[in-house]
């Protein structure tokens, strides 16, 4: 009787430690957010931001958690100097008074076991607004290399720069443009 009574204690509190929160720090040589757009309807436009950090929090047995991202918005990055400066200076990332890009969601939604979307709030110049991410794919499991667990996932989501006071060149530059967030954590 007692070795029933130890092994149950045992296994509740074994699925009491499986089910608490992990919290996983951002990689930031694995996490590159970029963004696209149609350029005067000639081509779509690729850049990417150099610089994230910040914590995902995941407790996949009560499917809730959040997330925290912070961007460089000084790290910028269109593959050209010029342009990059460009993008920097008041009529769009403004990145002298407003030199991060914040996501925050404590929004987790999923499909079965698996993180399907998450509900948040984007602030690009001050300016904040509900957004969606929709992750095409996502994956936990130890990390071959540092011999940790790691999560990973990629994120899209439309957004109108416009709606972040950064029109400038609408229509032809276009307004709608599509977030891209490859992001890699590892648990602590």
């Amino acid at each position: 009787m007692k070795n029933i009574i130890a092994f149950t204690l045992t296994a509740s509190l074994a699925s009491v430690a499986f089910a608490a929160p992990e919290t996983y720090v951002i990689d930031p040589t694995h996490t590159l957010p970029r963004f696209e757009y149609s350029h005067f309807g000639y081509s779509t436009q690729l850049s990417r931001f150099d610089k994230t950090s910040g914590t995902i929090v995941l407790d996949r047995a009560a499917k809730r958690g959040s997330v925290d991202v912070v961007i460089d918005a000084t790290s910028v990055n269109t593959g050209y100097a010029l342009f990059t400066q460009h993008l920097q200076a008041a009529d769009f990332f403004d990145t002298e008074k407003f030199p991060t890009i914040t996501f925050k969601s404590d929004k987790l939604k999923f499909k079965g076991d698996k993180l399907a979307a998450v509900d948040g709030v984007l602030t690009i110049k001050g300016v904040s607004k509900p957004v969606t991410l929709t992750l095409n794919s996502f994956l936990c499991m130890p990390h071959p290399m540092v011999k940790k667990d790691a999560c990973g996932a990629t994120a899209t989501a439309k957004i109108k720069r416009s709606d972040f006071n950064m029109g400038k060149h609408v229509p032809y530059v276009s307004d709608e443009v599509t977030l891209t967030l490859p992001v890699e954590a590892i648990k602590q």
